[in-house]
């Protein structure tokens, strides 16, 4: 587990709309991820809009987000949810087709998905990236969707071809 979380983004003055799309299984780890987003939206910026969808486990969490991102009206989803791996194939399984879904949704739809749809082999891991203050994926979460829904805004208002510095490559003489 990396001990480094993005830094916090600068204070953003713009209204911006967010989604979290939170799975209810492990409960007591899911509402810290959520509570740890909330707070970190709030000290990036007071003037963002966060809503929260609770799905019933972390499996139906792509299709809320396909729901959301194909009504619009938002500038990014983060997904939170938690699975604890059992002596079962299941917890990887799972995991693995909302890993899936969630990348294929973000591409589909040219939105940032923030996936912190965590598989975890026990309570202890959970406690630590839930409901700790130092290391919270919820954290983490928000301070990437705010950094992507910026790096977004950047490129799609840039009239250049590419972000950032440009360098050319010339053949021949």
């Amino acid at each position: 587990m990396s001990a480094n979380i993005p830094s916090r983004p600068r204070q953003v003055g713009q209204r911006r709309n967010f989604a979290i799309v939170a799975g209810q299984y492990n409960p007591d780890y899911v509402r810290g991820l959520i509570e740890h987003t909330r707070a970190e939206f709030l000290a990036i910026s007071p003037n963002f809009n966060v809503v929260v969808h609770e799905v019933p486990g972390a499996f139906e969490i792509p299709l809320v987000v396909q729901e959301i991102a194909t009504r619009g009206g938002v500038d990014a989803i983060i997904a939170l949810g938690v699975i604890i791996e059992g002596e079962t194939q299941h917890a990887a399984l799972i995991a693995t087709e909302i890993t899936r879904a969630l990348q294929q949704l973000a591409l589909a739809h040219h939105i940032p998905v923030i996936h912190e749809v965590l598989l975890l082999k026990n309570e202890a891991q959970a406690k630590v990236r839930c409901l700790d203050d130092e290391i919270n994926r919820g954290t983490e979460a928000a301070r990437v969707a705010a950094r992507m829904v910026q790096m977004l805004g950047e490129l799609r208002n840039s009239r250049t071809e590419t972000a950032g510095p440009r360098s050319e490559i010339r053949f021949g003489r």
